[in-house]
């Protein structure tokens, strides 16, 4: 039965067969998108196209929100067509910006050590999340990689995760989510996934969240002593 946030308690071991963990806000600190989207783009923007700085954020917000929540909006080439930017070097220019979250290293050290499998789902195409292995090595840690572009749909969609699960065999009552977006963890849960988690803080330089629906973790070491072993 699923977890309600007033009712969160930490998992026994036994209950949990599959660790599922998100990339970037989860396993990664968000302040890298978040510069390189929500600052550094509009800025290259307003130079490319000799606007200020404020037309064009509000050009570039009124292209792509209506993306939001599909998985156009989480892929660089369909934004370097539609906003005549290039994206990928923009992304490589501001790559020292990429680093894991406090404690994601020790976690994932523990659940790769545990008798859990340990599983990463990703809406970062595949080029930049592997631009972000090369930089940070998380990627030896896990099982099983799968990025949903790979499915033809973001986690979102409530149609990713009966394929997501049926191609790793994933018994969706016996898994564990962590993920820093709440649209992804509505889904995964609606799905049946048994314990879905937010997280409180995904960038180190951006806004709390917190949530009614979901417990947000404020860090790993809430869920470490359990599903580290």
């Amino acid at each position: 039965m699923n977890k309600k946030v007033e009712d969160f308690a930490v998992p026994n071991a036994g209950e949990i067969d599959t660790v599922i963990l998100d990339l970037d806000g989860t396993l990664l600190d968000l302040h890298f998108d978040q510069e390189v989207w929500n600052r550094v783009l509009p800025e290259r923007f307003a130079a490319e196209f000799s606007c200020s700085v404020e037309a064009a954020r509000a050009e570039v917000s009124a292209r792509m929100d209506p993306a939001k929540g599909t998985l156009d909006w989480y892929c660089l080439d369909y934004w370097e067509d539609v906003l005549g930017i290039n994206l990928t070097a923009l992304e490589v220019e501001y790559a020292h910006l990429v680093c894991p979250r406090p404690g994601a290293i020790d976690f994932l050290e523990a659940v790769a050590k545990s008798t859990h499998r340990i599983v990463l789902a990703t809406n970062a195409q595949p080029a930049s999340m592997q631009r972000k292995f090369d930089i940070t090595g998380i990627d030896r840690y896990f099982d099983e990689i799968r990025s949903s572009h790979y499915y033809g749909m973001c986690k979102e969609d409530p149609t990713f995760w009966p394929s997501f699960t049926a191609d790793l065999a994933i018994d969706p009552a016996r898994a564990l989510f962590i993920d820093d977006t709440h649209a992804v963890l509505r889904a995964a849960r609606r799905f049946g996934i048994a314990y879905v988690y937010g997280i409180r803080y995904p960038s180190a330089h951006g806004q709390t969240f917190s949530s009614v629906e979901f417990h947000c973790i404020n860090t790993f070491d809430e869920l470490l002593a359990t599903i580290g072993n």
